[in-house]
């Protein structure tokens, strides 16, 4: 009997995919659950529970499941493309991530419990707040009005909203070069490009918008400002949740939205790592093109992150959605996705060991094709042996 578990999109196309992108809308719930194990076994220590699960579980699932180098059919995109279905899974994810972001304030600011507990607390409900800055990606890349706006309101959630413009108008045009502060470079570790990334995205941000304003005859405080928009959100609701909950209270929810937007920061740092565009004798960079991005097939990983791993198609083609996001077997990849790649770039030696000898091999050693560290290019370039062709 013909199934119905995998519908035509069109032409007779099964998209096998098309259900297992709900699981992206279950787990934040099982990120968020360790208030619900505490109320079973009211021991703090259960609430580290959700903190293994993502740096624990989600890596051995990512291997267990292993990868997916499947393409839709080019023909079949367009259909694809249309289909309203995974819009609604999209949508249906933004009041989830919402009620567990607030959720996770209010029980971790009004059940009395120990540093370490709090700290679990504000690791896991930033984990949500992580998922919403992905959530938002996907939904700020569209033309349509409507997911920009719903782009906006989920960035506003953890105080990230200048996100929607640093990332479409700024971290796309400058990905992979030396102008980029959203682009790693060879032997800068993570935590010296949270320090260059978080306020050069904001500067780039206010920047650029200021610019389009200034071309409109317009100042840029105004609330036709893109990144004052989401910023008077994240404000009021910031402003209800400590007028609610007290300001005891407040601590807790800038410690979670930076550990939101730190989500931000490890992906950018795993993303295009190393990874340098040619300049052209115009002295422009030549366009982004797939091999400018590390790629991941993981499967687990991309249903979660909604494809997000395969960012060589995401930024050689932008307007995509991400459910006809393509693999490239020509472009540099992860050893794993990107769960995995965030343990690795915690502990930046073994960080190094395992990604600087991709980067070398990806590049042919030639240091011509590589984004150094300008502190740490001579180093690395006795290191290796590298050359300047």
């Amino acid at each position: 009997m013909e199934t119905t578990l995998f519908p035509p999109v069109a032409g007779g196309y099964r998209d096998r995919k098309r259900y297992a992108w709900l699981l992206s809308l279950f787990v934040p719930a099982l990120v968020a659950a360790g208030p619900l194990l505490y109320y079973l076994v009211p021991d703090p220590r259960v609430l580290w529970v959700p903190v293994a699960v993502s740096y624990v579980a989600f890596p051995l699932l990512d291997f267990l499941f292993g990868k997916d180098r499947s393409n839709p059919p080019e023909e079949f995109v367009p259909a694809l493309e249309q289909d309203r279905y995974y819009r609604i899974v999209t949508y249906a994810l933004i009041p989830l991530l919402w009620c567990g972001f607030i959720f996770g304030i209010w029980f971790f600011t009004s059940h009395g419990l120990p540093w370490h507990a709090q700290l679990a607390g504000a690791i896991s409900t930033g984990t949500i707040g992580g998922y919403g800055i992905n959530l938002g990606h996907e939904l700020g890349h569209k033309r349509s009005k409507l997911e920009q706006w719903l782009g906006k309101l989920i960035l506003a959630m953890t105080g990230y909203g200048h996100f929607y413009i640093e990332h479409n108008r700024g971290h796309h045009r400058d990905v992979a070069t030396p102008l980029d502060p959203a682009s790693s470079r060879m032997g800068e570790n993570l935590y010296r490009f949270l320090l260059r990334e978080m306020p050069g995205a904001l500067r780039r941000a206010w920047r650029l918008e200021k610019e389009r304003l200034a071309r409109e005859g317009k100042s840029p405080w105004t609330l036709r400002n893109d990144v004052l928009q989401p910023l008077l959100l994240t404000v009021v609701f910031f402003a209800v949740m400590t007028a609610w909950l007290g300001w005891h209270a407040l601590p807790f929810i800038l410690l979670a939205a930076f550990w939101s937007n730190f989500q931000l920061t490890l992906a950018n740092y795993v993303e295009h790592y190393g990874l340098l565009r040619d300049r052209l004798p115009s002295g422009r960079y030549e366009t982004c093109k797939p091999h400018h991005s590390w790629n991941s097939n993981q499967l687990f990983s991309n249903w979660a992150l909604f494809h997000l791993q395969r960012h060589s198609d995401h930024h050689a083609h932008p307007l995509r959605r991400y459910q006809s996001l393509r693999h490239f077997d020509e472009v540099p990849q992860l050893p794993t996705g990107y769960f995995g790649m965030f343990v690795l770039a915690y502990f930046p030696p073994l960080w190094f060991r395992v990604m600087d000898r991709r980067l070398l091999e990806w590049v042919g050693g030639d240091a011509r094709k590589i984004n150094f560290d300008p502190a740490k290019r001579e180093v690395l370039m006795r290191r290796y042996g590298l050359t300047q062709r």
